[in-house]
C-alpha cells in the first residue's frame, strides 16, 4: 500500500510520542510510503467514552482511517494481558460493525521506556543539545526493566536541561517528552525490545494479509 491513513487510540496525550514510530515502522516493515496519522483526541468530548470498546467505536467514527492503532500501557500487568483486553475490545467491537484492522501498541512499562535510548535528542528537547553532563541512560537491554520510565525520563530531561534553581522549577520535562520521537529519524535500536518485536510483526501480518482484518483470535 502506498498511501495510509491511521489513528491511534491511546492511555493519554503524552503518548503522541508513539506516532513518529509508528511512522517509521510503516514505512519499514509495511512498506509504505505516504501516511496521515490521527490521534483520537477523545478525552475533550463533551461525553468521552469510557470503556475500551467505546473507545474503539467513537475514534473509528470520528477519525475514520484504514489501520487503527490501540495503545495500552503494560505498567505492572503483563504485556500478554494487555494484548488480551485490546483484542477482546476489538472483538466486541467488532459485533457493533467495527471492521478496520488494529494492531496493539504495549510499550513494556510504558511508552516513555522507548524514549530512552537517544541522547542527542533528549538533549535537544530539553532544550540543551550541547550539555556534556552526564546523562546515566540505562543500556538498551534494560529500558523495560525499569520501574517508573515515565519518572527517569522527567529526571533526565532535568538534567539534560542543564538549568538550575527557579528556572529548573518551571522547566516542564512533559512537554518536551513529546518533542523527543520527532527528533529521531532512525528508530532500529528498539528493535531488540521484545514489544517493539511485537509491533513490527503485527503490522507485517497485515502488510502479508493486502492490510485485510486478521482475526486476532486464530
Amino acid at each position: 500500500m502506498d498511501e495510509i491513513r491511521y489513528t491511534l487510540i491511546s492511555d493519554g496525550p503524552s503518548d503522541q510520542a508513539l506516532i513518529p514510530i509508528l511512522n517509521w515502522v510503516l514505512r519499514k516493515t509495511g512498506d509504505v510510503k505516504r501516511i496521515q496519522a490521527e490521534w483520537a483526541d477523545l478525552g475533550r468530548l463533551p461525553k468521552p467514552p469510557k470503556g475500551l470498546r467505546e473507545r474503539i467505536l467513537c475514534a473509528i467514527d470520528l477519525f475514520p482511517c484504514d489501520l487503527l492503532f490501540v495503545h495500552r500501557d503494560a505498567e505492572r500487568q503483563e504485556p500478554k494481558t494487555r494484548h488480551e483486553e485490546i483484542l477482546s475490545a476489538v472483538q466486541e467491537a467488532s459485533l457493533q460493525g467495527f471492521i478496520t484492522p488494529a494492531v496493539c501498541v504495549v510499550p513494556v512499562q510504558m511508552t516513555e521506556a522507548w524514549l530512552l535510548f537517544n541522547e542527542g535528542a533528549i538533549r535537544r528537547a530539553a532544550g540543551n543539545p550541547n550539555g556534556k553532563n552526564p546523562l546515566k541512560l540505562p543500556e538498551l537491554s534494560d529500558i523495560e526493566q525499569i520501574t517508573d520510565p515515565k519518572e527517569f525520563l522527567f529526571q533526565v530531561l532535568r538534567e539534560a536541561s542543564g538549568l538550575t534553581g527557579r528556572r529548573l522549577k518551571k522547566f516542564n520535562p512533559g512537554q518536551s517528552r513529546i518533542r523527543i520521537t520527532e527528533l529521531i529519524a532512525d528508530f532500529s535500536p528498539l528493535q531488540v525490545l521484545p514489544a517493539f518485536q511485537n509491533l513490527e510483526e503485527k503490522i507485517l501480518a497485515l502488510r502479508q494479509n493486502g492490510w485485510a482484518a486478521i482475526n486476532p483470535f486464530s
